[in-house]
């Protein structure tokens, strides 16, 4: 009896009425790969029949046992399955037949509800979904299918939304509706609330009106990229809320600007062509991070420089793109030092020789000051929702795309962990 119980637990069988019989395990070939194949059976008296149901009596009687071939968690590293033979009893009063039933796998399924469990946690790990299925000898529709499952495990509190949240969106699956994709989590801890299909302002204000108006105005700071319609939204559904453009895209905003600049100059000057293309992250690196003191012999430079000569030497072919790389170094120097009066004296200020990339960035932070302001007051920041956008890139990446948006979102909450799969949920 210890030794059953043993096996059991091997196993991880709950069902105390499968008995194994005495050569209960084997070694055979199955589909071309070397399987374990554990043999028993289950048998116990029920309380009624399935059909009629009518109460046990003599007129229901055994009648046989049925194979089930079951699929079960790998051991050892191989194949495994359990032969499990069903008593089959014969009802009189109605002349159907029915078999036992066990809590080790579902009606009509033969993969064990701990295959579909191991299903569950491998896809929280950042494996494709065709290697999930090869570690647990199911098929990839099998693995789908679980996975699709946890569709209706989210959980969305219509009457509470956090404090502080972020706005970000990420290039969507091409069943979408949109483009993109709309992504939002608690700004503090880093959980996502929810995936929209749709970031569009329609789709979103029509979404967040499910919320509850307390909800909706318990918010009070939401860090968003410069993406107008997100300020349109926030104004209308979060009127308590502090509009935060992140640092980052601030930055990133002129970095571009400066960047062009830069490309459209050396595209003109074939002469300074290689040094242009060569040395442009000097060029967008914070001017105090660069070494002054260090010379030393550089590619297509023929003196020995330091990595500030090979900027200032840069700045001297072109006026637009000096004024304008001065222009993006106060602007990045302002934000790190929480200088707001030193900003908008940049910005204000009329800069006759910028390039007509740093222009238009100029008018956009001009017209964005309002919500930059509120950045550099505050120690929110749009990072964590950043990492959450690249985890669901490394998802799309491992699994070469997806096709359904519901399967997609599912898989990212359960990588992301807001789904914790149970043993009883399967």
């Amino acid at each position: 009896m210890s030794q059953l119980n043993n096996t059991l637990k091997i196993l991880n069988l709950k069902d105390k009425n499968i008995i194994f019989y005495n050569n209960y395990l084997k070694e055979l070939k199955i589909k071309g790969k070397r399987s374990l194949v554990f043999e028993g059976y289950l048998s116990y008296t029920p309380k009624y029949c399935m059909h009629c149901g009518c109460i046990f009596d003599e007129n229901i009687v055994k009648h046989g046992y049925k194979l089930s071939k079951l699929t079960i968690p790998k051991v050892s590293n191989l194949n495994s399955y359990l032969y499990l033979y069903k008593q089959r009893y014969k009802c009189r009063h109605c002349n159907h037949t029915f078999s036992c039933n066990t809590s080790e796998v579902e009606l009509g399924c033969y993969i064990s509800n701990s295959t579909k469990h191991a299903i569950a946690l491998d896809a929280t790990k950042k494996i494709s979904e065709k290697d999930i299925a090869v570690n647990n000898n199911v098929s990839h529709s099998t693995v789908n299918r679980i996975i699709d499952s946890y569709k209706s495990h989210i959980k969305l509190f219509k009457n509470y939304l956090p404090e502080n949240m972020c706005f970000d969106e990420f290039k969507s699956v091409k069943s979408a509706v949109g483009l993109m994709s709309f992504n939002f989590c608690n700004a503090d801890t880093g959980e996502i609330i929810d995936i929209v299909e749709d970031r569009r302002l329609y789709s979103l204000t029509k979404y967040f009106s499910r919320y509850s108006r307390d909800a909706r105005l318990n918010v009070k700071n939401i860090i968003i990229d410069m993406y107008t319609p997100y300020i349109v939204l926030i104004k209308a559904m979060f009127p308590n809320a502090n509009i935060i453009t992140d640092k980052f895209h601030t930055v990133q905003l002129i970095n571009r600007a400066l960047n062009k600049t830069r490309i459209n100059l050396m595209n003109k000057d074939k002469l300074h062509y290689n040094k242009l293309k060569r040395y442009w992250k000097l060029l967008l690196r914070d001017r105090d991070s660069l070494n002054h003191f260090k010379f030393q012999k550089y590619t297509c430079l023929e003196h020995f420089m330091t990595e500030v000569d090979i900027v200032d030497y840069l700045l001297d072919l072109d006026i637009y793109l000096k004024e304008s790389y001065w222009f993006y170094q106060h602007v990045r120097q302002s934000i790190k030092l929480k200088n707001i009066d030193k900003f908008d004296s940049i910005i204000d200020a009329q800069h006759y020789n910028l390039s007509s990339y740093m222009l238009t960035a100029q008018k956009t932070l001009i017209e964005h000051r309002k919500y930059i302001h509120n950045a550099i007051n505050s120690n929110l920041s749009n990072g964590k929702i950043e990492g959450i956008n690249n985890l669901i890139k490394v998802i799309k990446r491992i699994s070469f795309g997806y096709r359904s948006f519901l399967h997609f979102k599912a898989r990212i909450l359960l990588i992301s962990g807001l789904i914790n799969p149970t043993y009883k949920s399967i």
